[in-house]
């Protein structure tokens, strides 16, 4: 009895380590609990709606120019400049004087637009009798920075074009850029509408050729009905544009010996005849040319070359952007109000 206590109490000392091992084994096996992450709070951002698209930028607005009937009276003009004993002309940054100041209601701040009137003006193009007003060159623009009696200070705050003595000072006008509207396609073929038509009389910068983004003007306005934002079709009548003329027609060798060559007779015919007109009569009878099919055809259709956008209106006429085009577009071409 005794051995057998002393064997029962040795297996009891050895198994219980091991019984705390297995019990810790299976402790660590069991899966550990699972942590919930929570996301991130959302953060409304509101939606940014993207500005419009204009046809114009502030460059074309405030240099476009334009032709008025009533030239600028008792003008405030450019006299001098702070650096006038080494330059001659102005541009963005320079100062400049001019000949009006406190007595003349000027005051510091104020702002002015810089124009180079060129003179009353007159197309051959356009239906409209007598001068269609005075082409005005924006050349800029300043602002006061200091004001005497007679004579006033101003820093030129954006140039178009470099500024000269005897320039002249006007109020800025406020424009504001048409927006670009829906894509819509360019009829090529687009027929008349009625509304009134117009010519091309001028460019910017006095180009003869034009394209997309470039300004032009045009002798409609205020008295047609025209306004800021119209859209215009520019098109051509069939058959005219060129920049060189000539007679369009087919040139043969005279027929009164044959069109065959002298050695090697081939008939009456040959690639240099030319056409006749009547083909049950001889070869020499009336010519078919490319002038007499224009002249008896019925009327086709007239070529659209680009459409335009106005942007500004004077009494007589109106200053343009061209928004798209199909080819060069120059002075003369017709427009007609969409």
């Amino acid at each position: 009895m005794r051995i057998f206590n002393l064997v029962r109490s040795s297996l009891i000392f050895i198994l219980a380590p091991l019984t705390f091992l297995v019990a810790a084994q299976a402790q660590n096996t069991q899966p550990a609990p699972t942590r919930r992450v929570e996301a991130p709070p959302t953060i409304a951002v509101p939606s940014q709606e993207r500005a419009p698209a204009r046809v114009a930028g502030s460059r074309e607005l405030a240099c476009s120019g334009y032709i008025t009937y009533v030239p600028p009276s008792n003008p405030i003009e450019i006299v001098g400049g702070e650096q006038e004993d080494s330059q001659y002309n102005y541009s963005q940054g320079n100062v400049i004087y001019v000949n009006q100041g406190s007595r003349h209601g000027i005051h510091v701040g104020q702002e002015f637009s810089v124009i180079r009137p060129r003179g009353m003006f007159h197309s051959p193009f356009s239906r409209k009798h007598g001068f269609l007003g005075n082409y005005v060159e924006e050349v800029g623009q300043v602002r006061v920075t200091e004001v005497r009696e007679q004579t006033s200070v101003a820093v030129v705050t954006s140039s178009c074009e470099v500024m000269l003595l005897g320039d002249v000072l006007v109020g800025v006008q406020q424009r504001v850029s048409p927006v670009v509207r829906a894509d819509v396609p360019l009829e090529h073929f687009r027929d008349p509408n009625g509304k009134p038509q117009g010519r091309i009389v001028l460019a910017r910068d006095f180009q003869e050729m034009v394209t997309r983004g470039q300004v032009v003007y045009i002798d409609l306005g205020w008295e047609d009905n025209v306004k800021p934002g119209d859209y215009l079709t520019i098109f051509r009548p069939s058959g005219t544009g060129n920049i060189t003329r000539f007679r369009d027609e087919e040139v043969t060798m005279t027929g009164n010996n044959g069109f065959e060559s002298d050695r090697y007779h081939g008939g009456v015919f040959s690639i240099q005849a030319q056409r006749n007109q009547y083909p049950n009569t001889q070869p020499y009878g009336p010519m078919i040319t490319t002038p007499r099919v224009k002249r008896n055809r019925p009327p086709v259709p007239r070529k659209v070359v680009g459409e335009m956008v106005i942007l500004g209106v004077q009494e007589r006429t109106a200053t343009a952007i061209i928004t798209r085009v199909s080819q060069e577009v120059h002075t003369g071409d017709y427009v007609e109000i969409q």
